[in-house]
């Protein structure tokens, strides 16, 4: 792959795994070897390890010692203490949001909604995934809170990786987050600081449900 001058290499070698991890092409719990990786990407083993330890920041890595790197495990646990801790944060920007929406802001969600709708159309799943990661953090605009937005930064590859594994189960589940984000656009409109709450606590739950079935699916096989 080529890199780009305008991040550091760590970076992007980061970016490239996690994006291998997300999209599943690296399995949970499997080992990542630092040689073979060097080698594909031909960059330096220190950038590979460097990399390796900002996804372990990232919950994507885990590091054991003597034993090398693997791709954090997915479990019930895990999983539910991702959308547990995803649903504090969004509830708690989602109101700050509803009280201090600007039109702009109303004009980006609907546009990256319409684009989502476009993309389920087409069955491109993968662009469908990318923008409704713009789209969750376009909401988050109002979280102006450094802690939030560090966290929410660590949290978010796993989300990815997570809500990716529920998309790929079909066109119902994704015709599904677009009738939430759709919900949750007109609470967001309308200033219904409750009715936003439910949506979201709905919507997390159904997702949570939708990777568990799926990690039990792949346990069964």
């Amino acid at each position: 792959m080529t890199f780009k001058p305008k991040e550091t290499l760590t970076e992007q070698v980061a970016q490239h795994l996690e994006d291998l991890i997300v999209l599943g092409q690296l399995q949970s719990g499997q080992r990542i070897f630092e040689n073979a990786m060097s080698k594909e990407l031909e960059v330096s083993h220190g950038s590979i390890r460097e990399a390796l330890l900002l996804l372990e920041k990232r919950y994507l890595v885990t590091n054991v010692p003597r034993k090398g790197a693997f791709v954090t495990e997915l479990n019930e646990h895990f999983v539910d203490s991702l959308y547990e801790t995803l649903l504090l944060i969004l509830s708690h920007t989602g109101v700050k949001l509803v009280c201090s929406w600007r039109p702009h802001d109303m004009e980006r969600l609907e546009s990256l909604y319409t684009q989502m709708k476009t993309c389920f159309e087409k069955g491109d799943l993968l662009n469908f995934h990318k923008i409704g990661v713009e789209y969750t953090q376009a909401s988050l605009v109002y979280a102006d809170n450094y802690f939030i937005i560090n966290m929410v930064n660590d949290l978010w590859p796993s989300a990815k990786r997570c809500s990716f594994m529920a998309l790929r189960q079909g066109p119902k589940i994704i015709e599904d987050n677009l009738s939430y984000m759709r919900s949750s656009l007109d609470a967001i409109h309308q200033r219904d600081e409750r009715s936003l709450q439910s949506i979201l606590t709905s919507y997390a739950e159904s997702q949570r449900q939708q990777v568990i079935e799926c990690l039990r699916a792949q346990t069964r096989r």
